[in-house]
C-alpha cells in the first residue's frame, strides 16, 4: 500500500528512504565530550529498525556550551573517530546521519535530568554561564553576557563543528535554534536585553543565528542538507511567538536552509505550555504554509496513522520521533505494519516479519 510516511523525500543530494526521524536526544552519558558504546547501539538500534533519519543529540560546540558534563562534544579532532563508526553502522542501514550541533548558553553546566537538573558551580566541576544578557535561567546574576569577541568565538565554534561533522560522516546537520539554549536566548526579548547589533529589534536579535549559519555554511556543503530547530512559541507573555517564527523561517529559507525542526518552548521557567496530542503540528503547518518551506513536525506523535494524517494533510514533510522512538526501538517497522506499507527489513529480522 502507498503511504505518505513510507514515501522517500529528496533534500539536495541526500534520499530518505521514508519521512521518518529520531530526533536529537541527549543520553547524558559521554566523558569530556566522547561517545562510546552506549551512542553506538543507541543510534544503531534505530537504523536497524528502520528510520530514514537519525539525528545524534545536541553535541557541543564547546566544552562550556554542554548542557551537563556528560554531553557529547565535537569541539576536538579526537571526537571524530568514534563519531565515524556510528555514521558508517547507520548508513549501512539504509539510513541516514545527522547531526545537531549545540550550545547550551545559559542553560548549561547542569547535573543529568536523573541527578535533578541541579546547576553546578565552578567548585563542583561545572563553569561559569554564558548568554546574551547576565540573566540566568532563574533569573540569577551567574550568567556573563558574551561580549564581541565571545561572539565571534561562538561563530568560528560552529563553522569548526560543521567542519568535523562532515569529516565524520554525517549527511544532514541540524542547527540548535530551540529550547532556551544559546541561540534561541538570542533570538527571545525575555532573555537578549542587549542595547548593541545582537540586541533590540527583531533583526538584530537574529543576527547571531544568521552569522552562524552563513559560518556553518562556509564549511558545510551545499550539496547536503541544513536544517535549523527553532522553538516557535516560547509559551510566555511578551517573548518569542509564532509570528516571529514565521518571519524568521521566510529569512532562513532565502539563507539557504533546508527545513526547519518545529518545537517550543524551554527559554524561560516560568512558561505555561498547553500539550497534548500533536500539540505543536499547527506551528509546522504554519510555517510550512507561510514561508513556503519543509518542516518537521514533533511532539506527543504516538501512533502511526496520526503521523500519516499530518503529511497526507501537507501540514509537515517529515516526523520526528523523540519519546517514541526512545519507547519502541522499532517503531518504524511497526508503523509500517500498521499501514500495510511493505518495507525492507534487515535480514537478520526477516523471519520475525509477518
Amino acid at each position: 500500500m502507498s503511504t505518505a510516511l513510507f514515501s522517500e523525500l529528496k533534500i539536495k543530494t541526500i534520499v530518505f528512504k521514508n519521512r521518518i526521524a529520531v530526533s536529537p536526544m541527549c543520553q547524558y552519558s559521554a566523558q569530556n565530550g566522547f561517545a562510546n558504546q552506549w551512542h553506538l547501539v543507541h543510534l544503531g538500534c534505530r537504523a536497524i529498525g528502520g528510520a530514514g533519519l537519525i539525528i545524534q543529540e545536541a553535541t557541543a560546540i564547546a566544552p562550556e556550551g554542554r548542557i551537563t558534563n556528560q554531553d557529547l562534544g565535537i569541539w576536538s579532532d579526537d571526537h571524530i573517530e568514534k563519531f565515524s563508526e556510528i555514521t558508517d553502522f547507520i548508513r549501512s542501514q539504509n539510513s541516514i546521519p545527522g547531526i545537531q550541533i549545540a550550545h547550551a548558553g545559559r542553560k548549561a553546566s547542569i547535573t543529568p535530568p536523573w541527578k535533578g537538573n541541579i546547576p553546578i558551580s565552578a567548585n563542583q566541576g561545572g563553569w561559569t554561564t554564558v548568554g546574551p544578557s547576565a540573566i540566568g535561567y532563574h533569573n540569577e546574576t551567574n550568567t556573563v553576557a558574551l561580549d564581541v569577541g565571545g561572539i565571534d568565538q561562538v561563530i568560528s565554534d560552529f563553522a569548526s563543528a560543521a567542519k568535523r561533522s562532515l569529516a565524520a560522516g554525517y549527511q544532514v546537520l541540524e542547527i540548535h535554534a530551540a529550547h532556551g539554549y544559546l541561540l534561541h536566548q538570542f533570538l527571545s526579548p525575555l532573555s537578549n536585553k542587549r542595547s548593541d547589533a545582537y540586541g533590540g529589534s527583531f533583526e538584530n536579535r537574529c543576527r547571531l543565528l544568521l552569522e552562524v549559519i552563513e559560518a556553518v555554511q562556509s564549511e558545510w556543503p551545499a550539496t547536503l542538507p541544513l536544517f535549523v530547530r527553532i522553538s516557535a512559541t516560547d509559551w510566555a507573555p511578551g517573548g518569542w511567538n509564532l509570528s516571529d517564527s514565521v518571519q524568521l523561517a521566510k529569512i532562513l529559507k532565502n539563507s539557504g536552509v533546508d527545513l526547519i525542526d518545529v518545537s517550543s518552548g524551554g527559554l524561560v521557567s516560568h512558561q505555561e505550555i498547553e500539550t497534548g496530542p500533536l500539540y505543536q503540528v499547527p506551528f509546522a503547518e504554519q510555517i510550512k504554509k507561510n514561508a513556503h518551506m519543509l518542516t518537521a513536525a514533533v511532539g506527543m506523535i504516538t501512533q502511526a496513522q496520526q503521523a500519516e494524517e499530518i503529511l497526507q494533510q501537507n501540514k509537515a514533510d517529515m516526523i520526528f520521533f523523540g519519546r517514541e522512538s526512545l519507547r519502541n526501538p522499532n517503531l518504524p517497522l511497526d508503523f509500517a505494519e500498521a499501514l500495510d506499507a511493505e518495507i525492507d527489513w534487515p535480514e537478520q529480522y526477516e523471519r520475525a516479519k509477518k
